[in-house]
């Protein structure tokens, strides 16, 4: 068996890189650190992570628009008669 590598020729190896800042992050629920987004458990607290405990998306903002003109013309439509 020949070994006649260098450790530095697999320490360049793009194949085998990551780059941590482009991995998405959110504040952990029960210690506002910072984790990744697809992690089970968070780091520094050890609590384990559900679909559960991650913030709902807002709203889309027509649906929001809507509502409240439906609103103010329901309400016109009863003081204005």
């Amino acid at each position: 068996m020949d070994d006649d590598f260098e450790a530095d020729e697999w320490a360049d190896d793009e194949a085998f890189a990551t780059d941590s800042d482009d991995a998405p992050t959110v504040a952990c629920p029960y210690c506002g650190e910072e984790m990744y987004d697809d992690a089970p458990q968070c780091a520094a607290c050890g609590s384990y992570i559900s679909a559960e405990d991650h913030a709902a998306a807002p709203k889309p903002a027509w649906i929001v628009v809507t509502a409240l003109v439906c609103l103010a013309m329901a309400l016109g439509w009863v003081l204005l008669g």
